[in-house]
């Protein structure tokens, strides 16, 4: 083998691995989330994988080392990448209809996708080394420089799918482009300039055929694209009362934003949303408020076209999803509204005393689970301090309001109970049964003052008919210490917003 190309091999290798793990979270997000029990599931069966694939290589080595073998291990790991990216939607699709629980479903998906390849990766390094070994004496150096080469590639690869390939590939687009990487690092280390260029042709076409394919899914309406933070579709489908809409997705069974299509693009779509308009009851006419969670910017449309008079601040983590609300979902440009792309507890951490006369909650890191960081007293406290003296908070919460899957609502609402006078919680389906995940809406008052909880407009009443009678308190108060909202939520069932 030439100079240098059996370190090349071994830094290119180490960098797909990390490059896999990464794409391999967003390959699964859609089907089992990506909390940290699909991170777990993940990051455990790769280095299991690789765990195996060092001691298989390091005793195929030991029996038989050649060049060629070497080659056949690229040039698998490279097959059984593209096999990945092939079978993900046909794999992922059947564990999630045949198995109930995340924890199985995600280290089921993890092993058949992406331990196979993992194995061939981690049968490199301990090759390489066996290869590049000329004396026992020198072993210790061999070894420790092949070791660091593999571990630069690693970092230079997580670095490069966090930055550019996910960004600007997409997850799916990513696994093809390493697969090529492998079968043309195999090709070239075989000597098989005939056998590369054709590989090239290969992939050239391919990328040829898929960008037809997504600009054709792009004009029926269908659109894929995957964010700093997520993977999103975007789909046209028809709502419930008839009328067309357009919606956004983030997982498989969920949708987490929607738009009118027949000329009304400020209306509210999902029932909670048309909830929030409980805010001209306990602060009519609010001039500032903040929004947690644009997503395609929906309520914020809601909120500037009927508050004429008010500015509007949207903290939206992901700035990919901004940009594809400015494509799809008709967000313009206003003086009113204002777009922080950050953290939500960070801009909580500096937020202005008394600044907000509403402060609405509608942020979701997968699944139907709230950023845990959001939901804690310590948070609660940064955002009554930021509200003005008659300042009023709501917040979507899918939940039930009653029993097993009404322990995240329940342990929210104990939260804010902790901090705040006064807090109610509405359904925003007022004939589902209490024991039944909905969409709930907890709001509360700063002001010490009790509420009338009545209002003398049909509309408004309507909805304050509307409010829950006082949840049982017997779960603990979330903390950052302890917020344990992914165990609470796990197993719901998916809620009609």
């Amino acid at each position: 083998m030439r100079k240098w190309w059996l370190e090349i091999s071994v830094f290119v290798c180490g960098a797909v691995v990390m490059i896999l793990e990464l794409v391999g979270s967003r390959i699964m997000a859609p089907y089992v989330g990506s909390s940290v029990v699909v991170w777990t599931s993940l990051i455990g069966v790769i280095l299991a994988a690789l765990s195996a694939g060092y001691y298989a290589g390091g005793r195929r080595a030991d029996a038989h080392a050649s060049e060629k073998e070497f080659v056949r291990i690229v040039f698998v790991a490279g097959l059984l990448i593209l096999y990945a990216a092939i079978g993900k939607t046909a794999i992922l699709g059947a564990i999630v209809a045949h198995v109930r629980f995340i924890h199985p479903a995600a280290v089921l998906g993890a092993v058949l996708l992406f331990a196979p390849a993992s194995v061939a990766l981690g049968m490199i390094s301990p090759y390489a080394v066996k290869l590049r070994l000329r004396d026992v004496a020198h072993g210790g150096r061999t070894a420790g420089n092949l070791s660091a080469l593999s571990t630069i590639g690693s970092i230079a690869g997580t670095f490069l799918a966090g930055f550019f390939l996910i960004a600007f590939l997409g997850s799916t687009e990513t696994l093809y482009a390493l697969a090529c990487v492998l079968l043309a690092l195999a090709l070239v280390l075989r000597g098989g300039g005939a056998g590369g260029t054709a590989l090239l042709a290969v992939a050239v076409v391919y990328a040829g055929l898929t960008g037809r394919v997504a600009q054709a899914e792009r004009a029926a309406g269908y659109v894929e694209a995957d964010t700093p933070y997520q993977h999103v579709t975007i789909f046209p489908s028809v709502w419930k009362d008839g009328r067309p809409v357009r919606m956004l997705a983030t997982e498989l069974f969920g949708v987490q934003s929607a738009m009118y299509l027949d000329g009304h693009p400020e209306e509210p779509v999902f029932d909670y949303m048309k909830m929030y308009g409980l805010i001209d009851h306990f602060h009519p006419h609010p001039k500032n408020a903040l929004l947690v969670g644009g997503a395609a910017f929906s309520y914020p449309k809601t909120f500037l076209a009927g508050h004429p008079e008010a500015d509007l601040d949207v903290v939206e983590i992901d700035p990919g999803m901004t940009e594809l609300a400015r494509e799809f979902f008709s967000l313009q440009d206003d003086p009113r509204l204002r777009i922080h792309e950050e953290d939500a507890r960070m801009f909580f951490n500096r937020m202005p005393p008394g600044r907000y006369d509403a402060v609405f909650i509608d942020a979701f890191e997968e699944s139907l689970a709230p950023p845990p960081q959001l939901t804690t007293v310590e948070a609660v406290r940064k955002i009554r301090d930021g509200l003005a003296p008659d300042g009023v908070v709501l917040m979507n919460i899918a939940g039930a309001l009653e029993g097993q899957d009404g322990r995240f609502f329940r342990a929210e609402y104990a939260t804010y109970k902790n901090v705040f006078p006064q807090v109610y919680a509405f359904r925003a389906h007022p004939d589902s049964p209490a024991g039944q995940v909905q969409s709930i809406v907890l709001v509360a008052l700063k002001d010490p003052a009790p509420d009338a909880l009545t209002d003398g407009r049909p509309e408004q009443d309507a909805m304050l008919n509307r409010l829950w009678r006082e949840p049982a308190l017997d779960m603990p108060v979330l903390t950052d210490d302890y917020a344990p909202v992914e165990r609470y939520m796990r197993g719901l069932t998916r809620v009609m917003p």
